[in-house]
């Protein structure tokens, strides 16, 4: 059985019906996740709408280029430290 991806967007729409005082068991027979995934995406998304989702995404493709821009920057270093080494 193929696993069922959800997007941040439909997970927030998710808890929001959770949060409404809909029952979690009907809510994880309706969409097929299990109760832990349930309260797992609650710990990780509580609490946040569209714009904070928007900025977490944001924040985090920002922090992905950072680091790969600092190892990129980190090979440099080594290839001219072991050129310099090779010459002296």
């Amino acid at each position: 059985m193929k696993k069922q991806r959800f997007n941040e967007t439909q997970i927030v729409s998710i808890l929001k019906q959770y949060d409404s005082g809909r029952d979690p068991i009907d809510i994880c027979r309706e969409y097929g996740v299990s109760k832990a995934t349930l309260y797992n995406w609650r710990k990780k998304y509580n609490g946040m709408d569209a714009s904070h989702l928007k900025e977490l995404k944001a924040l985090q493709d920002e922090n992905r280029r950072l680091k790969q821009m600092y190892a990129e920057l980190m090979l440099d270093h080594q290839l001219a430290k072991t050129i310099i080494e090779k010459k002296l």
